[in-house]
């Protein structure tokens, strides 16, 4: 039957770009690979640093969840952000987006 199961999902994500204050690619993985991981273990989202990769000063990294309630899924995406922001790292951030889909 058409229509039988089918379900609404929305896909937030967070893309956060950092200054780093690294000097090699090794020093950025370092950083990169810490915020990465905090986020996963936190937040249960899928991250991936997604631009920037050969620049050595800044980072590109995306969070994105998935959930059944749009409310959900953008108070999850608002909480990462948030927490990037407050976690005391040795970084800038330069910039924060947030989107669902």
């Amino acid at each position: 039957m058409p229509g039988v199961g089918v379900h609404a999902v929305t896909i937030g994500v967070v893309r956060v770009r950092l200054r780093l204050p690294s000097r090699t690619l090794k020093e950025k993985r370092t950083i990169v690979k810490s915020v990465v991981e905090r986020l996963r273990q936190r937040y249960n989202a899928s991250v991936a640093e997604i631009d920037d990769l050969d620049d050595v000063a800044t980072a590109t990294i995306a969070a994105a969840v998935i959930s059944n309630d749009a409310r959900h899924a953008d108070e999850q995406v608002q909480e990462i952000a948030r927490a990037i922001e407050a976690w005391r790292l040795d970084a800038e951030l330069l910039e924060v987006e947030t989107e669902l889909v």
